[in-house]
């Protein structure tokens, strides 16, 4: 009997409580299949019936783009440092968007996903990660239409000064995903025991747009309010891309430090109450 037992393959493997640090990278490689079908499905069935489809990717940016031009650029008259308004206000939208999506899909980890989390298990990270991979395809097609516009004020002899620093834009990318991630599975842990946080959520993202600067440089923001915009995380990357590609901004390197530090510190903790919070979500969605 012993032998027969010795001898059998068990489907279930009872493990010990994983630790909060413990973060199942080689999990995540094992069910890359499922990875990819998530960023698949994310591409694919979000415009699957509607009649333009992946157009939607360039018409969005493109009618937020002519709202800014007609609100903040002559309704208000805010500055773009000499900056074409069409360029200056793709490029804050780009990285805005990207950032947005990818904080959403994030913030909405255990209560969109929560009949699946309950059926079967797969490493949870997969979800947010397979998120900021789709929504990093959608950034990169609005990206050729970023560099599109690019080259048509180029030829046209407007004095863009691209320079070295465009090398730190993987960088840059990398740097808003992350930010993103790991704001959005921090406000995730939250939304799972109180609901009504989400809407709060959703109305505060909004707000804190105007806090980095997407539609204006910092140089156009008051004396007194700068301090509290460069405090924004997101500022330094935001006015490091715009120089890096067009001059505007500003290249700060006390500001992307200070940004990497809080990235550290936020990807920490939400590592830490994420799979804290993991072990019994299902208790309380």
């Amino acid at each position: 009997m012993s032998i027969q037992l010795q001898k059998e393959n068990w489907s279930i493997e009872i493990k010990p409580k994983k630790k909060w640090l413990d973060v199942d990278l080689k999990g995540i490689w094992r069910y890359r299949d499922l990875y990819y079908m998530y960023v698949k499905r994310d591409i694919i069935t979000v415009y699957k019936q509607t009649i333009l489809g992946p157009l939607w990717f360039l018409i969005q940016p493109i009618l937020t783009t002519i709202m800014y031009m007609f609100v903040f650029g002559g309704l208000a008259g805010i500055s773009t440092d000499g900056v074409p308004q069409p360029l200056f206000y793709m490029s804050g939208i780009l990285l805005w968007n990207y950032f947005n999506a990818a904080f959403m899909v994030s913030s909405n980890v255990f209560t969109l996903n929560a009949s699946v989390f309950g059926k079967v298990y797969f490493p949870r990270l997969i979800v947010p990660l397979s998120g900021i991979t789709s929504n990093l395809i959608k950034f990169g097609i609005q990206l050729v239409l970023f560099i599109i516009i690019y080259l048509y004020y180029y030829i046209q002899g407007v004095n863009l000064s691209i320079n070295w620093s465009i090398l730190l834009f993987p960088l840059l990318i990398l740097m808003i995903a992350l930010h993103a991630m790991s704001w959005g599975l921090i406000i995730s842990t939250l939304t799972t025991k109180y609901r009504d946080l989400t809407q709060l959520v959703t109305f505060g993202i909004q707000l804190f747009m105007y806090l980095t600067p997407v539609i204006y440089p910092l140089s156009a923001a008051p004396e007194k309010y700068r301090i509290f915009i460069s405090l924004n995380p997101l500022t330094p990357i935001f006015e490091a891309f715009k120089y890096s590609c067009m001059g505007s901004g500003s290249l700060d390197w006390v500001g992307l430090g200070y940004s990497f530090i809080v990235l550290l510190i936020t990807l920490f903790l939400s590592v830490i109450i994420f799979n804290r919070v993991e072990r019994n979500f299902m208790d309380t969605v």
